[in-house]
């Protein structure tokens, strides 16, 4: 490291933000998303944003770094970076900024790395560009960042691609490259949503060990309140671009002072009786089904049972099968070995070999609305199209599904059916996916990781909502998940899965119950309490 590098004039304050509004452009129209925000931060301080969608949270997280989303532009206020007024600041000298003393860590570090690179290559590329290190320095440096983050083999694991490493590897190598320059101060955005409780440990731990050791300054931006009573030493809350309250994390958890900060922390208590089924044969069965990809074996000998009206839960880390299996059930991934069975009839292996009427039944809600949406298209073509293909539906009769579909998600069809993908919010997204598996009227919908990229309010919302149409259409959930705290507010029977096999399987109280499987156990310890010293304990059991 130069000595330039080390011996920066510190102040104890390093960013103050003042009075700020920015504007986003909607329907050629400008509207205000954040309006007139104040803060501060002090150096090796981490102040936590949480609020629900379109708090302005992501948004306020970047024009810290003096960075414009697209479609928006700042109208008023400073942000004053170590001195620098970032708001005003010319663009050649933001960017001699951005990578070397300002940082950004985004949510999806799948899409932040170029795939045709290796880790090392995009670390070494940072701390080189900014004239920090030289590339032979920066590759010794990469290989202790990775070390100090917990990584696998952190001599060798720098010359994978992205693809070969798996979410919480790839998560903490894009906390690597951040670091590469030591920065003063890192965005954090989400950057652990969609990440299994097991994971997400090791990586928080990584996070605020490395944060800790060099000094840094952070925003963690999320909507998870465990999460950032872990890691902020402060917390602000806000919501439609407003700060509610902001205060100490202790402070904050024991006694928050505005009815909107309390909600927040009660959405987190979910109330559900699981229901008891009798002996009936099962809507969707597995028995001793194996399946994988080309020569690698993902399941093993899986059997599970899908009761008529249920909500059957499966858990289990990244990289346990989880998906696999909605997969094989769906026909995407046809089993090597086993048999499928729909309504006590055997189900053909692949889609291909299905009748259009078995097919509508088994339908499929995804984790991420923006990739299952086409962004081209409104949302009367989302739901037309299954209305037309499974029930031939054409003209005023599906126009008037239509409507019916969107009243049932409880969304107005006469706001909301003309619109595009980019002009709707997360929750309103995954409501019309919930619209178009309902179009083709399914017996079993198979839920895939649905509330994982939502913020707590919206998640509630969609859980009340997918409960409430199983009600009315006794409609069977397979809900794949990795939140601990959805399975207990929704689930009737929970199985558990580890590296390709079932694990434990049973009723909500029986598998949440002790005696525990090491497996299950391991994944109920590793859920963050509203605690801030949860994981410090946590990190102490398993030292």
């Amino acid at each position: 490291m130069n000595s330039e590098h080390n011996s920066r004039n510190r102040s104890d304050t390093l960013l103050t933000i003042t009075g700020l509004r920015i504007e986003a452009q909607s329907g050629g129209a400008w509207q205000e998303i954040v309006k007139g925000i104040d803060l501060q931060l002090h150096r090796g301080e981490i102040l936590g944003l949480i609020g629900e969608s379109g708090a302005g949270k992501s948004t306020l997280g970047l024009a810290a770094m003096g960075f414009e989303r697209p479609g928006c532009r700042i109208t008023q206020g400073s942000i004053v970076f170590d001195g620098v007024d970032l708001a005003q600041a010319p663009q050649k000298d933001k960017l001699k900024l951005w990578g070397s003393r300002i940082a950004y860590v985004a949510q999806s570090a799948a899409a932040a790395f170029n795939p045709a690179h290796n880790l090392i290559d995009q670390y070494v590329e940072t701390a080189v560009q900014h004239h920090v290190l030289s590339e032979e320095q920066a590759r010794a440096d990469a290989v202790e960042m990775y070390r100090r983050l917990r990584l696998p083999d952190p001599e060798h694991i720098g010359f994978r691609y992205p693809h070969q490493v798996s979410g919480g590897q790839l998560q903490r190598a894009m906390t690597a490259m951040a670091m590469a320059c030591r920065p003063d101060l890192i965005i954090f955005d989400e950057p652990t949503t969609a990440l299994d409780v097991t994971t997400q440990v090791d990586v928080l731990a990584a996070i605020r060990e490395v944060v800790q050791q060099f000094g840094t300054a952070a925003l963690y931006i999320t909507h998870d309140l465990a999460v950032v009573a872990q890691m902020a030493d402060r917390i602000m809350v806000l919501r439609h671009g407003h700060t509610v309250e902001q205060a100490p994390t202790r402070q904050m958890l024991a006694a928050p002072q505005m009815d909107y900060t309390k909600s927040l922390w009660a959405v987190r208590e979910m109330q559900h009786i699981p229901k008891t089924f009798a002996q009936q044969v099962p809507v969707l069965k597995l028995a001793g089904v194996s399946a994988g990809y080309g020569q690698l074996p993902i399941l093993h000998d899986i059997s599970l049972e899908v009761p008529k009206g249920a909500t059957v839960a499966v858990v289990g880390e990244s990289g346990s099968g989880k998906s696999t299996v909605a997969r094989v059930l769906t026909g995407l991934l046809p089993a090597s070995k086993g048999q499928l069975y729909f309504q006590g009839e055997p189900l053909a292996l692949g889609y291909r070999e299905r009748n259009r009427d078995t097919l509508r039944h088994i339908q499929m809600i995804y984790q991420m609305p923006d990739t299952a949406l086409n962004p081209r298209q409104r949302v009367r073509d989302f739901l037309g199209r299954p209305l037309e293909f499974y029930l031939g539906l054409t003209g005023k009769a599906k126009e008037a599904r239509i409507h019916q579909l969107l009243e049932q998600i409880e969304l107005s069809p006469a706001r909301i059916i003309d619109r595009f993908p980019g002009e709707l919010s997360g929750g309103q997204k995954q409501r019309i996916c919930i619209a178009r598996a309902l179009a083709a009227e399914p017996q079993v919908i198979i839920c895939d990781e649905v509330t994982s990229a939502l913020d707590q309010i919206v998640a509630k919302d969609i859980l009340q909502l997918l409960q409430r149409l199983q009600a009315q259409l006794g409609l069977s959930y397979l809900f794949i998940t990795h939140d601990i705290e959805t399975v207990k507010g929704i689930a009737d029977q929970v199985v558990v899965m580890h590296q390709g096999k079932i694990v434990e399987q049973g009723s909500l109280a029986q598998v949440f119950s002790p005696p525990h499987h090491d497996y299950t156990a391991k994944l109920l310890a590793s859920v963050p309490q509203m605690d801030p010293d949860w994981l410090t304990r946590r990190l102490a059991v398993t030292a």
